[in-house]
């Protein structure tokens, strides 16, 4: 009998892990489940850069892939994955907290605040970072309730 609970707990933890995974693949901004369009979300933080990973430097985390300008960032990705991936499933900030909106992003423009990577969307001469930094705090508050929204 114990044999049967264990089985049957094993079957529904893989089921919820499975559909926890999904919903991140179809809610966070991926393409081929690869995040931030390849770029190494520890390098952000560690060289306050935006660099490109590599294809042979990778590590998943809830269904997401990463890639890594190094081995060292990857290792540091794998002690606290979280802690690194961006904002609101790496969709623009600022379109997150003015209009609740999923709107795509240019990689390399992006702001750490309070230790969070938010990425922005840049281009055709609208860069949306310079929109966010006028009104920060009204507009984080606003994607928090956003995003909340839209991952439930």
């Amino acid at each position: 009998m114990k044999k049967l609970i264990l089985i049957v707990f094993v079957f529904v933890s893989a089921a919820v892990f499975s559909q926890n995974d999904t919903k991140r693949i179809t809610q966070y901004n991926v393409e081929n489940k690869v995040a931030i369009q390849g770029y190494d979300p520890v390098a952000y933080f560690k060289q306050n850069k935006a660099i490109k990973g590599k294809n042979e430097v990778t590590a998943s985390y809830m269904g997401i892939t990463y890639k890594f300008s190094s081995v060292a960032n990857k290792e540091i990705f794998l002690k606290n994955p979280a802690g690194f991936e961006p904002q609101y499933g790496g969709w623009c900030a600022y379109a997150m907290g003015s209009a609740g909106e999923k709107v795509e992003i240019n990689p390399e423009t992006f702001k750490i605040t309070d230790g969070k990577l938010y990425l922005f969307y840049n281009a055709y001469f609208n860069n949306t970072l310079k929109s966010w930094n006028k009104d920060e705090t009204n507009l984080k508050a606003k994607a928090e309730v956003n995003w909340k929204k839209i991952y439930k």
